[in-house]
């Protein structure tokens, strides 16, 4: 079977949430991917689409998408990867593609490897043997939750003496509310450390909506946690982080923001709200969110491979030497080895 690689393109946008939301009726049962979400992945700062992304086609059907980027400016690359479930062929050659890339990006921050991350849903449309074979493991798994709302019972909650929540006002509260990011998460997994400039980018370009960001503190300590949410997505509400410095852990902060952030969603007519959470969390964050009477909606696996340049290779692996780069056909039958 013969499919086409070639680069993504913004005119894609549609045609590749197509794709996601076919994946997403299979994964979880319905379509949850949103075209403004997909723009947003394709125009990420640094992502040149014409090595960084693929499309696979079988005929003109669109059947795999693979996408890469780098936050880290070293080791440290991500992927994303799609395909249907029969198609895996076709799953195979973007895989290839993106590890030889991965690799040629690390190593041209002058690193000695790369590292790179994918996530993907618990029981993925890819066949994960695949994975496993070319020397990919599970390192984390993350739940989706979500919650049922309600515009009576969901009421703004009252905090205790002592504390107070905020909305986040102005340029001071944002850079407030980075510096309250930086160090709630600096010691999370995965956590990629960023200057304001970029991270003020990046929470933008993904939709973040500044009415829905909250700063709390105590009397005694000042600002201490925040919560980031956004109201984007047809599916659901979704809070994008929520996080409360260590030292003030144990005083019902997270609570009080969580509250206060479904109660707001349901004030809007949203009828569910979502999160991610990592399942590892040592804050003890799935347990916050289970007595607040959040359930799980699907799990996501983070997959990761280290990869390093083959022994006497004295160059670069560069993308004209990736299966079906610059738009060619690739005969899946000869089948592909480790990048």
């Amino acid at each position: 079977m013969r499919f086409l690689l070639r680069p993504a393109s913004f005119a894609d946008a549609p045609a590749v949430t197509g794709l996601l939301n076919e994946i997403d009726v299979i994964e979880i049962g319905r379509p949850e991917t949103d075209l403004h979400t997909v723009e947003a992945d394709l125009g990420r700062p640094g992502t040149d689409l014409e090595r960084d992304s693929w499309l696979a086609f079988d005929g003109d059907r669109l059947v795999g998408y693979g996408l890469m980027w780098d936050e880290s400016g070293g080791e440290r690359v991500d992927v994303d990867h799609y395909v249907l479930p029969d198609r895996q062929e076709a799953g195979r050659l973007v895989l290839a593609a993106m590890e030889a890339r991965a690799l040629e990006k690390a190593l041209g921050n002058g690193a000695e490897r790369a590292v790179v991350h994918l996530h993907l849903n618990a029981e993925p449309t890819l066949d994960t043997s695949l994975l496993r074979l070319r020397g990919w493991s599970v390192v984390r798994r993350y739940h989706v939750l979500r919650r049922p709302l309600d515009r009576a019972g969901d009421m703004p909650p009252t905090p205790p003496a002592g504390v107070w929540l905020r909305s986040c006002a102005g340029e001071a509260d944002r850079v407030r509310v980075h510096e309250l990011y930086q160090a709630s998460f600096a010691e999370h997994f995965d956590f990629q450390p960023r200057g304001y400039a970029q991270w003020s980018h990046d929470v933008d370009a993904a939709g973040l909506d500044w009415s829905l960001v909250w700063i709390a503190g105590t009397d005694e300590s000042g600002d201490t946690g925040f919560l980031m949410a956004r109201d984007d997505r047809e599916a659901m509400g979704w809070i994008r982080s929520i996080g409360v410095l260590g030292e003030a852990r144990g005083r019902g902060l997270a609570g009080l923001l969580l509250r206060h952030a479904f109660a707001a969603f349901a004030a809007r007519g949203r009828d569910t709200v979502g999160l991610g959470v990592d399942t590892s969390n040592p804050t003890g964050a799935p347990r916050l969110y289970a007595r607040h009477g959040m359930v799980l909606h699907y799990a996501v696996d983070t997959w990761e491979t280290v990869l390093r340049r083959p022994r006497g290779q004295r160059r670069m692996p560069g993308s004209s030497g990736t299966p079906g780069a610059g738009g060619q056909p690739v005969d899946a039958s000869q089948g592909i080895g480790s990048a």
